[in-house]
């Protein structure tokens, strides 16, 4: 919802501290009152019968505070139709309740009562049924992630009413994103969903919804969602003449290839054609923010089905359309080779259309941050992965099992403890080659001492989808544990997270001693089997007394937390016989500040998991 253009009708002035809450949470409200109230950006009327229709016309969301009758009766002669009306909230004098009256879903009135609700502790009074029962908003499910709704009012509305009257539905989803994920974590019940297009049975259902960027035959009341998948290369003559061009391009799209002009993205093509009216007038047919531009260099590396000599000799590259329209979609799928046309002389043209890498539906690898241990800490996004993964390969005695019971039924988990780097590789990519989700699931960060690098380099030497979902680490795990702020202003503001040198050597710059030389809050992981080397290190730049952490399985059921002195660190190690999962945190940053609050009020103990 934008805030800039927001009328508050103060009906009821009784509430006035309701009011400044309001005007500070939202400061480019217009408040419009009988009598003045001191607060800036007030215009005030003689009636506000008089000023709605100005009120309606320029504000997109609408405030009355007062009583639902007066809110029903000064905006009843102004309702149009809900793809124009702007959003109307009435709330009662008391801020007890917020209740969207006009354009819950389009206009947002809905969504923006959730939001004003919480900021004044009150109930949001929602009638739309979809939300109460749970359902997809369609009419604005498109402009959330960014896909065209493809069906006019009528088709719109009437796929509506089959949903919420939960009649048989099939959901295609022949592409993966964020909104497709979020389609399939939250299906109701009625809705069956398909990847493929020959696979729905269709006089099974009444309603077919389609993420896709895909035209198919089909009998069906259907809703098409459009997502910004494809990617349109394009090459022409110099001073190619652009008449009809753009249109007989859209035209082959939609009749011969079977795809949606409102799925293209980009357009791009070679630099030496960058100033050329095609890709202007084709940027204005389609809708599409800028060109993509590249140079000949770039586009000569991409391997395209159909090189050729004119490019080559013309542009210095044997690919425009194809190698533009691959190199844009992060060498994804060319789903329309190149294209030749020529409506008039001196007017040869080419394109090419390809898929966005990202989102073909394929094998994936999903690398997660598992957090420093406790199952909850792991991110939300992690959380999901885990429970879809088809395959979750987790870090052995470095991550405890209980982040594996997020698995679905019929999910393989398997401990990489005893596998090298190449039976790692073989396993994730056996499960990937079937088209099916992998989740590596590393302890804390992935990016701190991870051991990423090496895997990464293996997918990609095959070509394969991957990405990293990151976690908190076990430094922001001890800052926690030890209710501690590891930057002092004026004091310390750096963190160094390290290691001491083991079998692993340290580059000469990053030894020990020289890093303690700053004095700032030290994390050192990996270490406690070599920690007399470490504390002999540490304590050629900090004092004896210098207070230290030492952590072990932070987050986990069996957690310890020993403090001491730099001068006690090694013995305080090696009398609890410390070694794997154990942080050691040293520097005056640990629980420094007057006071130690208790770890957390006993009324929320609940709250965490021990």
């Amino acid at each position: 919802m934008k805030e800039e253009n927001i009328a508050l009708l103060l009906v009821s002035a009784q509430n006035l501290t309701m009011v400044e809450t309001l005007r500070r949470e939202y400061p480019h409200i217009t408040i419009y009152a009988k009598e003045d109230v001191e607060f800036s950006n007030t215009i005030l009327v003689k009636s506000f019968g008089e000023v709605m229709a100005q009120v309606f016309e320029q504000h997109s969301q609408i405030i009355v505070l007062g009583a639902l009758g007066i809110c029903v009766r000064l905006i009843a002669p102004y309702v149009q139709h809900k793809y124009h009306d702007p959003a109307v909230l009435c709330i009662d004098s008391t801020g007890q309740f917020v209740i969207p009256v006009l354009s819950g879903h389009i206009g947002g009135a809905n969504e923006w009562a959730n939001r004003i609700a919480h900021t004044l502790g009150g109930i949001p009074v929602i009638t739309t049924q979809s939300d109460n029962e749970g359902l997809w908003a369609l009419d604005t499910l498109g402009g959330t992630y960014g896909w065209y709704p493809e069906a006019d009012h009528n088709t719109m509305n009437q796929v509506i009413f089959a949903f919420v009257q939960k009649k048989p539905i099939a959901l295609l989803l022949d592409i993966k994103d964020q909104g497709t994920a979020f389609l399939e974590r939250t299906k109701p019940a009625h809705i069956d969903i398909y990847y493929h297009k020959d696979e729905i049975p269709e006089t099974k259902y009444v309603v077919l919804i389609a993420v896709t960027p895909h035209i198919y035959p089909t009998t069906m009341l259907t809703l098409y969602f459009r997502p910004k998948v494809l990617h349109l290369g394009v090459g022409c003559r110099r001073m190619c003449p652009t008449e009809g061009i753009p249109t007989a391009i859209q035209q082959q799209l939609v009749e011969q290839h079977l795809l949606s002009p409102h799925s293209i993205y980009t357009i791009a093509t070679v630099e030496q054609k960058k100033e050329e009216p095609l890709l202007s007038a084709l940027q204005k047919q389609f809708d599409v923010p800028q060109i993509t531009i590249y140079t000949a260099q770039e586009l000569e590396g991409i391997d395209v089905p159909n090189p050729s000599d004119n490019p080559l000799q013309a542009v210095g590259t044997p690919s425009v359309s194809e190698a533009g329209a691959l190199l844009s979609s992060h060498r994804g799928k060319l789903l329309v080779e190149k294209q030749k046309g020529k409506l008039q002389e001196g007017g040869d043209f080419t394109y090419s259309v390809a898929l966005s890498r990202e989102v073909i539906r394929q094998g994936h690898i999903e690398i997660v941050g598992a957090g420093p241990g406790d199952p909850e800490l792991v991110s939300v996004r992690g959380k999901r992965f885990l429970q879809q993964a088809d395959l979750i390969l987790y870090a052995g005695s470095l991550v405890p099992i209980d982040l594996t019971y997020y698995a679905k039924e019929g999910a393989v988990v398997r401990s990489s403890a005893d596998m090298n780097l190449e039976e790692q590789f073989a396993i994730m990519k056996e499960f990937y080659d079937r088209g099916l989700l992998v989740v590596r699931l590393h302890t804390g960060d992935p990016c701190i001492y991870g051991a990423i690098q090496e895997q990464m380099a293996y997918f990609d030497q095959y070509d394969m989808s991957y990405h990293i979902t990151p976690g908190i680490s076990s430094f922001q795990a001890a800052a926690a544990a030890l209710n501690s702020q590891f930057t002092i202003p004026e004091k310390v503001q750096t963190i160094i997270l390290t290691r001491g040198e083991g079998r692993t050597p340290m580059p000469e710059r990053e030894q020990l001693h020289k890093l303690a030389q700053s004095q700032s809050t030290m994390c050192i992981y990996l270490s406690a089997g070599i920690v007399e080397k470490v504390q002999a290190e540490l304590l050629q730049a900090y004092p004896p007394e210098t207070p230290v952490a030492v952590c072990y399985k932070l987050t986990w059921k069996d957690e310890k937390i020993y403090r001491c002195t730099l001068q006690d660190m090694a013995k305080t190690v090696k009398e609890n016989k410390l070694t794997l999962t154990t942080l050691l945190v040293v520097g005056e940053a640990i629980d420094n500040r007057k006071g130690l609050s208790r770890l957390y009020a006993d009324e929320f103990k609940h709250l965490f998991r021990r």
